[in-house]
């Protein structure tokens, strides 16, 4: 069985990122608006960009990273321009869209697909791996975690409580594909078997000589390598043991404070989460675009406002202090920068105070 991840152009020109099973078919669930939510009022939609996954972890992925991207990256995916792509993503990975010869559709043409020796080279997401986990709770919140950052794939080796766990979905918080897709092993060494680089998350070195890095750290060699990765947290109680840690090749640890260095499972998923994803360009909240500062004559205005009301209350006293403290109360009212609607909205204020209205 295959997946897809998609892209669509919307009428009112904004994009749509997703995944299915069935393109053809959630395609006419978007254009015949049965399909509720974003597009459903934005129709007619064109599919610009497709491609096809193994699993639907790898689709789910790019799905995250195509929602984060740039609309000027997005496009210059749908054009296959590469080298524009490669430029925007220069401190970034894309997960997923590297492991496919990308399926390049415009207005419902099929462009043909780039050289693949011609694509950025970019790393995989890293496996999390919990090393027999005891509480369901708390493999939820890692799992919560891990969304939180665009990390999908979750390993467990031999958890507490057996799994699938009823305690984990609740814990979850919606972060259910990483739950469904959790894959449970009997050892550390078969979890990792497949990955070319292990890092082992302990707060020492339990008697094992190895090189010790930040998550920082850890996170610019996962985007370096072009193998998968694989990051292991050890048990609540008691973390990773020595054998585990004997099968990594590096120790990730934080500074932390030596006398409370008790850090809880999704803590320290969301630690080495987060690093990684300062580089795997996921979305951030939108910048809104500021008013600009009010002219000088509106803010004179409001100040000479303020100083009348305070000239009559009979604030400025002892008379040789007033011209300090004019200067005061002027540099303390321009530094904000207030746009025309905050000087309106302040100077209204004192309109009021100067001649309050019954109720």
């Amino acid at each position: 069985m295959s997946f897809q991840a998609y892209l669509l152009r919307c009428a009112d020109g904004s994009y749509y990122a997703g995944h299915t099973d069935d393109l053809d078919r959630r395609m006419a669930q978007h254009q015949s608006g049965t399909l509720r939510g974003y597009t459903a009022e934005r129709r007619p939609v064109t599919l610009v960009w497709s491609e096809t996954f193994d699993s639907r972890e790898e689709a789910v992925a790019a799905e995250i990273r195509l929602k984060g991207w740039s609309r000027a990256k997005k496009e210059a995916l749908i054009a296959g321009d590469w080298d524009r792509v490669q430029a925007s993503a220069r401190k970034s990975f894309d997960t997923g869209l590297r492991q496919a010869q990308p399926l390049l559709r415009t207005n419902g043409t099929m462009n043909e697909a780039p050289d693949p020796s011609s694509l950025p080279t970019l790393s995989p997401p890293p496996v999390i791996v919990l090393v027999r986990p005891q509480l369901g709770e708390n493999i939820g919140k890692a799992a919560r975690a891990m969304l939180n950052f665009g990390l999908v794939e979750m390993r467990l080796v031999s958890p507490r409580d057996g799994w699938p766990n009823p305690q984990a979905g609740p814990a979850a918080s919606g972060a259910d594909v990483v739950l469904e897709k959790a894959q449970v092993f009997e050892t550390v060494a078969d979890a990792v078997a497949d990955c070319t680089h292990v890092f082992a998350t302990t707060v020492r070195k339990r008697g094992v000589t190895k090189p010790v890095v930040t998550p920082e750290e850890a996170a610019r060699a996962i985007r370096s390598d072009a193998g998968r990765a694989a990051i292991l947290f050890g048990p609540e109680r008691s973390g990773l043991e020595t054998d585990d840690v004997a099968l990594a090749r590096t120790i990730v640890t934080v500074p932390i404070n030596p006398e409370f260095g008790s850090l809880n499972l999704a803590q320290a998923v969301i630690l080495v989460a987060y690093e990684w994803s300062k580089g795997a360009d996921l979305a951030s909240p939108p910048e809104t675009e500021l008013d600009p500062p009010a002219p000088q004559e509106e803010l004179e205005g409001m100040i000479t406002q303020l100083d009348g009301m305070l000239e009559e209350g009979g604030y400025f006293f002892p008379p040789d202090r007033v011209p300090t403290t004019r200067r005061m109360l002027r540099t303390l009212l321009t530094k904000p920068g207030w746009n025309a609607q905050e000087v309106r909205t302040v100077r209204g204020i004192l309109s009021t105070l100067a001649r309050p209205r019954q109720r």
